[in-house]
């Protein structure tokens, strides 16, 4: 990248008039990738007076999220990874203190606040618990941006609201702000701003404008100066460079490699012999090789002829293979292991001898339900994995799942995958990657996708495997407005003669509702109730007209008062 993120950071820390300094900070700003996939982690923590290990917490908490945190899946949210560190180390701190003399006192216990802010892309994300405190500088002023947890019960008496490691569970207020060039912000403990006001800190700032530790410094010195009893920490952050939107070194230098030449049957190509062309599309050519040193059967994926002049379509292909080098699970295709150093762009995966689902629809087109319910049970395991790492599949389809000879069903192609950490460290327009027939609905609308919309797609393939059909035929693809979601019309999977029970037909009904928020919570609920029976798909309750079909109601109604009034005027004529 010739621009990127850069800023300035400036930090000083001082025990004031206390014997120990119960405050403990940090900052980490990591090379490219971790730089552009989990930014820059500035981070402070503060004892609580009243406990003689709290240092010890406030400590524990800076190192555990500065390391934790950038061990997190490089696919999760900054969100998503900071939260599962803090609540780890909530926990273990609570843990600490149940375990110490000080189990039924937790005032004397391992307790501390926390504050951080990860900046990244074009984002800061901002993480609090206590009464520390981030300023932004606004013009002559600072905006403070953190509450305090800090409960008043008089004007002498207050005591912490919330803190790491007093309870065993932890909430922690989250914002996420744009940042701009040349904002500075600032990381204060108590024992800083309550002495030192506005107009010394934009001083300060303004004298050290090219030593931003000397201005800590200074804001440091002020605050003991003017009386300040506790400890005294201050973090500045400045930002000197934001990247542009859209942009994001996560590839190295896989992405400056050449597209290769289509290869020959029987040609040796970078360490590998070709064998033949499995399949050529107008986004990708497959073929099947052999590892010339190991003699292991792999598929190579080559870029299009066609579109190697598309930066985004070169995009989404190096993701491929960066996906699935990040799910681990039996019943998504595995990349193979580099073993060489590689000359061209090219994807290498283990090669699956079997048939996609649609062929093995067209083969076994009226199958079992234990049958349908077993392929769906895999394909619903390989969707889990993608969820646990915060990716949605959003192109699942029959074309897109390979059955082996053992029957074990495998998700292929990552082409229109979402990966949200990514996405967040280079956002861009949302685009309809997936098949029109198979996708859900919300994304026509363009509110974006959820495990639910991976869950529309697998309850469409379950539905078309036993019935032959799509639930709703050529419907989803002409939606352009909400009220064209309302129409649509499902088709009960029951309708002919393959007899599918009334509560699967129900289980099918809920996934497939338009309405995202009216399908199951979760894959697993759906795979569940297609063995279980719920009972409320159970009710011979018949459903009224104006539910399965408000505008049929509607034009009958119409039509049964137009009747009338025909009657009415024929009456009234009569007389």
């Amino acid at each position: 990248m010739d621009r990127g993120l850069r800023i300035s950071i400036g930090q000083h820390s001082d025990r004031g008039r206390k014997p120990v300094n119960q405050d403990f900070h940090g900052a980490l700003i990591p090379a490219e990738p971790l730089l552009g996939l989990k930014g820059i982690a500035v981070v402070l923590a503060d004892g609580i007076s009243s406990s003689a290990v709290s240092q010890v917490a406030s400590e524990s908490a800076v190192k555990s999220f500065l390391t934790d945190y950038y061990c997190t899946p490089e696919s999760w949210t900054v969100k998503t990874s900071a939260r599962r560190v803090l609540e780890a180390t909530n926990s273990w701190l609570h843990a600490e203190t149940r375990r110490s003399q000080y189990a039924y006192d937790r005032d004397k216990g391992y307790v501390c606040t926390f504050t951080a802010m990860v900046v990244k892309s074009t984002m800061a994300h901002i993480f609090h618990v206590g009464d520390c405190r981030i300023y932004r500088v606004a013009g002559k002023a600072l905006e403070q941006l953190t509450d305090d947890h800090r409960v008043i019960v008089s004007s002498e008496q207050t005591y912490l609201g919330r803190a790491l490691g007093i309870n065993p569970q932890i909430e922690i207020d989250y914002q996420a702000l744009q940042i701009e060039q040349g904002d500075i912000f600032l990381l204060a403990t108590d024992g800083a701003y309550e002495f030192v006001d506005h107009r010394f800190v934009r001083t300060a700032l303004a004298t050290h404008a090219d030593d931003l530790d000397g201005a800590a410094k200074s804001i440091v010195e002020e605050a003991y100066r003017r009386g300040s009893d506790d400890n005294i920490t201050v973090q500045i952050l400045r930002i000197d460079e934001v990247p542009p939107t859209g942009s994001s070194d996560i590839f190295g230098g896989t992405a400056e490699l050449p597209p290769p030449p289509l290869p020959e049957p029987r040609a040796l190509f970078d360490g590998y012999r070709i064998v033949r062309e499995i399949h050529a599309s107008s986004r990708s050519h497959i073929y099947l090789a052999v590892d010339t040193e190991t003699e292991e059967t792999v598929a190579l994926k080559i870029p299009s002829i066609d579109l190697r002049d598309d930066p985004a379509y070169l995009k989404r292909f190096l993701m491929e293979e960066w996906i699935a080098r990040r799910i681990d699970s039996p019943h998504v295709l595995k990349p193979r292991s580099r073993s060489k150093r590689r000359n061209y762009l090219y994807v290498a995966t283990e090669f699956i001898e079997g048939q996609t689902l649609r062929q093995w629809m067209l083969d076994n087109p009226r199958p079992d339900l234990e049958t349908v319910r077993g392929i769906v049970d895999q394909i619903a395991a390989g969707l889990r994995a993608f969820h646990r790492m915060e990716m949605l599949h959003q192109d699942l389809r029959p074309d897109n799942v390979l059955i082996d000879r053992t029957g074990t069903a495998k998700i292929i192609d990552f082409g229109a995958v979402k990966v949200a950490g990514v996405a967040e460290a280079a956002p861009g327009e949302a685009e309809i990657l997936g098949t029109v027939q198979y996708t859900a609905p919300e994304y026509f609308l363009g509110e974006g996708g959820s495990p639910r919309s991976d869950m529309f797609s697998l309850a469409t393939v379950c539905y078309q495997m036993l019935t032959g059909e799509l639930p709703y035929g050529a419907q989803v693809g002409r939606i352009r407005g909400r009220s064209d979601a309302w129409k649509l019309r499902y088709r009960p999977a029951s309708h002919d003669d393959r007899a599918v029970p009334v509560w699967i037909d129900g289980a099918l009904r809920k996934a497939l509702h338009p309405d995202p928020n009216k399908r199951h919570e979760d894959v697993s609920e759906f795979t569940y109730e297609l063995r279980i029976p719920n009972p409320a798909y159970l009710s011979t309750r018949t459903t009224p007209l104006i539910e399965r079909n408000p505008l049929l109601f509607w034009k009958l109604t119409t039509v049964v008062l137009a009747c009338a009034v025909v009657v009415l005027l024929a009456l009234l004529h009569a007389r």
